[in-house]
């Protein structure tokens, strides 16, 4: 049972003051075509960039309201939470429009092939009363550089060079390709559709890539990881927490530490390993080496039984199935030598735990 743990504060939720936008800011056509890179800039805001096939480019800012709330633990990430109060129905846009100018700098243009949406505290060290969050519509093809804190950032349809930097929010990157480095904290991390070189980090949250190829590098600690139709050179690296992954094609690499590996239908290699949990992993074709390495849980694989291989394990107690042409010295706790000619190298390891290796 995931256990539910709150922490509240005097100053930081969201009241939405409703779906309409409080400004909207559209340039022409003419000026659209010219852009060829986002700066969106904001904080305690979230940040919207759809990339389009219209001819306009648009700008909508939408402002809430500060007031008291709290953290919400649920078990694999904090959340963020409001508490609503009477204060909604006491702020008019003229009082809205009054504070923005007294305490932040709005910046919105088009300047150089550049399009700016810049929303800066004028003094960071004071509590702001408004949030501060931008939905931007631009052309597909642009580069992109998105940053904010204590808020979600949304990536769709865009082709490029993005980076993406929040704090206590999820990243949400969808049908995006080109050079993507993504950063954020406490807060979860959803990948689709989208390929070429990711880097996405975050910590305390827990990650999910689907339909994407290329190189990609996956990060986090103390939040799980799940990843499905995925190819390409694929690093993951997490902490306390599981990874579950299928229909990956290419290198895989997986670290983990006091959480379980289960990987199926692999194609092509990998390196995976993991303290205080099992293993267990199936491979649809082997083009390289597989490596797995525990302690403290079982190892458990199954690989296609035409080849050949180079074998290596070590447990507390090996089990085979469908082993079939082998020569080399196997006993209840080590094996070691080739089926047929030898091939790819698979070295099966666990300090306490058994070893399942299957031949299917």
């Amino acid at each position: 049972m995931k256990k539910l743990f709150v922490v509240f504060f005097l100053a930081s939720s969201l009241i939405c003051l409703g779906n309409e936008p409080f400004s909207t800011h559209s340039f022409s056509s003419l000026v659209a075509s010219s852009i060829r890179d986002v700066e969106v800039t904001t904080s305690n805001g979230c940040i919207t960039v759809d990339g389009n096939i219209t001819s306009e480019a648009i700008v909508e800012m939408h402002v809430t309201v500060v007031n008291s709330g709290g953290w919400l633990f649920g078990g694999d990430s904090w959340s963020l939470f409001g508490i609503r109060s009477n204060r909604r129905n006491n702020l008019s846009d003229e009082d809205i429009r009054q504070t923005l100018e007294e305490d932040f700098d709005i910046n919105i243009k088009v300047e150089g092939g550049k399009l700016y949406a810049i929303a800066k505290p004028k003094n960071p060290r004071v509590q702001q009363k408004l949030q501060i969050c931008f939905k931007i519509s631009v052309p597909r093809q642009v580069n992109s550089e998105l940053q904010t804190s204590n808020g979600k950032i949304q990536a769709n349809n865009l082709s490029g060079s993005h980076s993406f930097r929040t704090s206590n929010g999820a990243l949400v990157v969808e049908n995006v390709s080109g050079k993507i480095v993504g950063r954020t904290s406490n807060g979860s991390l959803t990948v689709t559709n989208s390929g070429d070189d990711l880097n996405l980090t975050t910590s305390n949250g827990r990650i999910t890539a689907r339909d994407v190829n290329g190189k990609i590098i996956l990060r986090t600690s103390n939040g799980s990881v799940n990843m499905s139709n995925l190819n390409g050179d694929v690093s993951v690296t997490t902490s306390n927490s599981s990874v579950t992954a299928s229909d990956i094609v290419g290198e895989l690499l997986v670290r983990t530490s006091n959480g379980s590996v289960r990987l199926n239908d692999i194609s092509g290699s990998v390196d995976a390993r993991t303290s205080n949990g099992g293993m267990t992993v199936t491979m649809e074709t082997v083009s390289d080496n597989v490596t797995l390495t525990t302690s403290n849980g079982g190892v458990n694989l199954t690989v296609p039984a035409a080849n050949g291989y180079d074998l290596q394990a070590r447990g507390q107690n090996i089990v085979t199935s469908g082993l079939a042409n082998f020569s080399g010295k196997i006993d209840n706790r080590n094996l070691e030598g080739r089926t047929g000619d030898g091939g790819a190298k698979i070295a099966l390891s666990t300090s306490s735990g058994r070893v399942n290796l299957t031949f299917n």
